[in-house]
């Protein structure tokens, strides 16, 4: 991509972001874009909030409706093999997004309805539907929290930071604006129908836009970037948080080449070269092969192996602590404690968390994709200054630990939260261990003491 064509971007938002209109700009951008790659609004947005135009985060968050109006119909279609196969990433999140807007509609047909004076007898009724569509439509949350928790991940470590945090920022927004919403709708009958219908078509508004965004332009950012594995990755690790309305009724099994020998055999190190050398392309690059076939085109990468070291014996005893414990029984006891426990290393990197409860029960839901990332991107902008603060407060010694509490209803737990400073022998800081346990059998005790044996 030409530098110039992201340099012009530049240029036209700063425009916009210092008072001028979209219509104003639009004819220039119509002269210098024909398809333009969503992969170049992602550099432009990235060198925009990490330069010194004076430009901010908040800045590119605020007119992030104007960005994209701005792009509608120019953006260009990447068309990956797959995509539309039932169970892939890309065709759940569009069916789901379908599936929304359909509520969407569902949900102003019952409010206009309900505001019908004929129909007033059967308002209860009216009402039970629209509160109905309303949960269903709700179910956006897993929609988002996907698409933040396993989207973003693979992004950032792809190079495009700029906008899952800008996107992540305005899926808050919608979030608030949906439960001004609701909360308009908890008030009915004792409200004019009204208050509802504004409320609701505020945050209607945005959402619909939202969804412009993620398929016009983040999934097209995807499309060119993601590998097949990070989709099998993202599918494999999708049901921990959940589907808006529909789920997958099929495993994505994409077809994959296999290089096998006719016995059924693994084929060898100098099998798999000699196969890839005759493997006629005009992309070859050292060991990276791309090949064309009927359905697309697919990239191998071939590295020989190495020999390396004998890797550690998981079942082997080594000196543990005040005693001795095998890998395997350290992973087995850590995940056998009745807490959720995160660790961030003391570069801030997201580096484990244990198994002791299924993603899909957890307080805080982890996956194998938040390993190796930032803190400060695990988490929504709005409470970024709340973490900063927290792991301020540890790694400078003010506080060894950092406590939090409270009642989920949506699980039925009373929650605590201990974030603790770690540190070695000699006192330095080596990270932060989060542990997340469910107290409320503890304040369910009704005696001193138990002894059932």
């Amino acid at each position: 991509m030409a530098d110039e064509r992201v340099q012009i971007l530049k240029e036209i938002l700063l425009e916009l972001h210092h008072g001028a209109s979209a219509e104003s700009v639009q004819e220039r951008f119509n002269q210098h874009f024909q398809g333009v790659s969503a992969i170049e609004i992602s550099m432009m947005e990235h060198e925009l909030m990490n330069s010194d135009t004076g430009i901010t985060f908040e800045d590119v968050m605020g007119l992030c409706n104007v960005h994209a109006n701005l792009f509608k119909g120019a953006i260009a279609d990447v068309d990956v093999p797959d995509t539309e196969q039932e169970g892939h990433p890309v065709k759940v999140f569009k069916d789901e997004n379908l599936a929304l807007r359909a509520a969407l509609m569902r949900i102003r047909r019952i409010i206009d309805n309900y505001a019908k004076p004929e129909n007033e007898e059967f308002r209860q009724e009216i009402l039970k539907g629209l509160r109905h569509q309303f949960d269903l439509l709700g179910q956006f949350h897993n929609h988002y929290t996907r698409k933040e928790k396993l989207f973003f991940p693979v992004m950032e470590r792809y190079g495009h930071d700029s906008p899952p945090k800008v996107m992540w920022g305005v899926d808050d927004e919608i979030r608030d604006l949906f439960k001004e919403a609701k909360s308009a709708l908890e008030k009915l009958p004792d409200v004019m129908i009204s208050e509802l219908s504004e409320k609701f078509e505020i945050f209607a508004k945005e959402f619909e836009e939202m969804i412009f965004k993620e398929e016009a332009i983040l999934l097209m950012i995807l499309l060119e970037t993601f590998t097949q594995d990070d989709w099998l990755q993202i599918a494999s690790e999708s049901d921990a948080y959940g589907y808006a309305i529909l789920k997958p009724t099929e495993k994505w099994v994409p077809e994959r080449q296999s290089f096998e020998n006719e016995a059924g055999a693994e084929a060898s190190d100098e099998q798999l070269a000699d196969a890839l050398k005759e493997v006629p392309s005009e992309n070859q690059a050292g060991n990276q092969r791309i090949i064309d076939t009927p359905e697309g085109q697919f990239t191998i990468t071939f590295t020989p192996k190495e020999k390396t070291e004998e890797a550690v014996d998981r079942n082997s005893p080594q000196p543990f602590g005040n005693g001795y414990l095998s890998v395997e029984e350290a992973n087995l006891i850590l995940n056998n404690l009745p807490l959720e426990i995160t660790f961030v290393n003391k570069d801030d990197i997201f580096q484990y968390y244990n198994d002791s409860v299924p993603a899909k029960e957890m307080v805080f839901k982890r996956t194998p994709s938040q390993i190796g990332r930032h803190v400060e991107l695990c988490h929504p902008p709005k409470v970024l200054d709340k973490v900063k603060k927290v792991f301020q407060l540890l790694r400078s010694g003010q506080r060894d630990k950092v406590e939090m509490w409270f009642q989920s209803e949506r699980l039925g737990k009373f929650v605590y939260v201990t974030y603790a400073a770690v540190r070695d022998d000699n006192g330095d800081f080596q990270g932060v261990l989060e542990y997340v346990q469910d107290i409320k059998p503890f304040l369910e005790l009704d005696s001193d003491m138990n002894r059932e044996i």
